[in-house]
């Protein structure tokens, strides 16, 4: 067991180094996971006023757009329950940095980070209109174009990223004004179908306490799963129990933790597994953990080589991200899917 480390700018640090990160900070790094956004804590007092109107996020790429036949390091395979890894499509992908997919276990909304570009500053990010989570939906078999769920005002400058939602609840970490640390898990419910209601803080227990990281959460809202840093700058994988409406001290995972940064979980939507990232060869991979009467199964190794972030859908479809790089630059990343035979 890693001690953990309740330093929470040293936690964020690293943790953003990771999962969100700069460019930067990065290229000190065996491999470079994509930013969700750029950490900036005077964000707020360089921030302008936001477009009041959404731009076209196609129309603020610059980079070419990288394809398969084209990838130096595509994702590995390694099980035969599923057909070959492929892009989800040219409506979803882009050339800019898609990321942090959520599916819905019906498969007809997807959640995922985008930004246009990586090199972009945190300022440039909260401006450009585009930068944020986006939404998908399914509607008889054809994804219809991402649209930005906007999550604040038009003039409160936020960076917002790692979307799980339940079905009445959207879980996402943020960038903002009202955070007991750099960044913060909020919460927020859709009213009709469309608009996005009741945003407030997951609260100092979850945020300043218990210093979560990325999470899931059962169903019914009473587990959550998340991973948080160690004092020795890695991740491991914890769960906590919602018990008369307060959070159970979170208990480490044991069985799904190596020496490795073991990040990311995602459940899979009976329950029965616990998916996560998990550093392998020097680079992200997902892996797969079963439901046993003693415990989680000893974790397998699912799909390697730039691949993590996985979240499966009720039929067992496993969406994740994947980064294309070339002669070590990360160009940019695409949300995958690899299809349940």
């Amino acid at each position: 067991m890693r001690e953990f480390t309740t330093d929470p700018i040293q936690t964020l640090s690293k943790s953003t180094t990771h999962q969100n990160g700069c460019r930067q900070a990065n290229r000190r790094q065996k491999w470079l996971w994509l930013p969700f956004f750029t950490i900036l804590f005077a964000m707020c007092s360089c921030a302008e006023q936001q477009p009041t109107q959404t731009p076209n996020r196609f129309a603020l790429i610059t980079a070419d757009k990288m394809i398969p036949a084209r990838d130096d390091h595509p994702p590995i395979l390694h099980h035969d329950g599923w057909y070959q890894p492929e892009p989800i499509n040219n409506q979803i992908n882009s050339a800019g940095l898609e990321d942090s997919a959520f599916i819905t276990p019906d498969g007809t909304m997807l959640f995922f980070f985008f930004t246009p570009n990586a090199d972009i500053s945190a300022a440039e990010q909260v401006n450009d209109g585009v930068t944020g989570i986006c939404l998908s939906e399914n509607h008889a078999g054809k994804w219809e174009a991402p649209t930005l769920v906007q999550l604040s005002k038009s003039n409160q400058p936020v960076l917002d990223g790692c979307p799980f939602y339940d079905g009445k609840t959207l879980w996402f970490c943020s960038i903002r004004e009202g955070n007991f640390r750099p960044i913060d898990f909020w919460t927020a419910e859709r009213e009709n179908g469309k608009k996005w209601v009741n945003i407030r803080n997951a609260g100092k227990q979850l945020n300043k306490d218990f210093q979560i990281g990325e999470m899931h959460g059962s169903l019914d809202g009473t587990t959550l799963f998340f991973h948080r840093v160690t004092v020795n700058q890695g991740m491991d994988l914890w769960q906590t129990y919602l018990q008369s409406d307060q959070w159970a001290e979170p208990t480490e995972i044991q069985m799904l933790n190596s020496s490795a940064d073991d990040s990311r979980p995602a459940l899979s939507p009976d329950e029965s597994e616990l998916w996560f990232t998990r550093t392998f060869k020097g680079t992200p991979a997902i892996f797969r953990s079963i439901r046993q009467e003693s415990g989680w199964s000893a974790p397998e190794l699912i799909i390697s080589q730039f691949a993590g972030e996985p979240s499966i859908d009720a039929i067992g479809n496993i969406y994740f991200t994947h980064h294309f790089y070339k002669d070590g630059s990360m160009l940019e990343a695409d949300i995958y899917i690899a299809r349940k035979k």
